[in-house]
């Protein structure tokens, strides 16, 4: 036990590096104490990825940002000091994320097929279904942050989603981005695209939303493929 706080007082010697590394720590036990701890370090890893795009993406637009925190069950997140200025800022931020974390789940799922490890199939999955669900189009979700450059009113396509998940497989960590989403969608309902605020933040040429449009289309197909993809491998192999 006192080796555990020495641990723990000892990386608050690293400062902000030392608090990334202990919520990750604590994640990791928790993980690892439920489904193993391959299993654990495998899916912190790709969370790591995914947040590291973030983070990587934030600080090319010149934003300050926060290092990625853990939270079991709920995932991990960047904290942006510096908001972005205009939409496309924000859709390039959030675009970073599952674009990283998919490469990286693909490159788990092609070593699991070469090796045969479900083992690494699995992290493969969690990885492709994180970065799937985190598309849906509602804020605070990178798919609301994404889409938000073509119309703060999709938004309002991701509630039956939201609602659907809800009704399939009810979980806590989905109450609360319900709740964290509503300030958006009271944004979203009042949305006035003439006012002069909006008209300098929202403002991105017809090619911008076409390319944000083709790509988050292009990547949420490819992980519906490969998410169920993946588990249909898994469930027919035994694994």
């Amino acid at each position: 036990m006192g080796s555990l706080f020495v641990l723990v007082f000892g990386l608050f010697k690293f400062g902000k590096i030392g608090g990334m590394l202990l919520t990750m720590l604590i994640a990791l036990a928790v993980y690892g104490s439920m489904f193993g701890w391959q299993y654990g370090a495998g899916f912190i890893a790709l969370l790591m990825i995914h947040e590291m795009g973030h983070f990587l993406a934030a600080r090319q637009r010149t934003l300050a940002v926060s290092l990625p925190t853990f939270i079991p069950f709920v995932g991990a997140w960047i904290e942006l000091k510096d908001q972005p200025m205009d939409v496309e800022t924000e859709a390039y931020v959030a675009s970073a994320g599952p674009l990283f974390g998919t490469v990286a789940a693909t490159f788990v799922y092609l070593w699991g097929r070469e090796a045969g490890s479900g083992l690494l199939l699995a992290i493969a999955y969690a990885g492709f279904f994180l970065n799937f669900f985190n598309l849906i189009p509602l804020s605070p979700l990178d798919g609301g942050r994404m889409t938000a450059i073509l119309s703060p009113r999709i938004w309002f396509i991701g509630v039956p989603v939201m609602l659907a998940l809800m009704l399939y497989r009810p979980s806590p960590l989905l109450v609360v981005i319900c709740v964290a989403a509503i300030p958006a969608l009271r944004k979203a309902w009042h949305f006035d695209p003439s006012s002069e605020e909006n008209r300098a933040y929202y403002s991105a040429t017809m090619a911008m939303k076409t390319e944000y449009g083709a790509f988050y289309i292009g990547l949420a197909a490819y992980l519906a493929i490969m998410t169920e993809g993946t588990r249909a491998l898994i469930g027919a192999s035994g694994f």
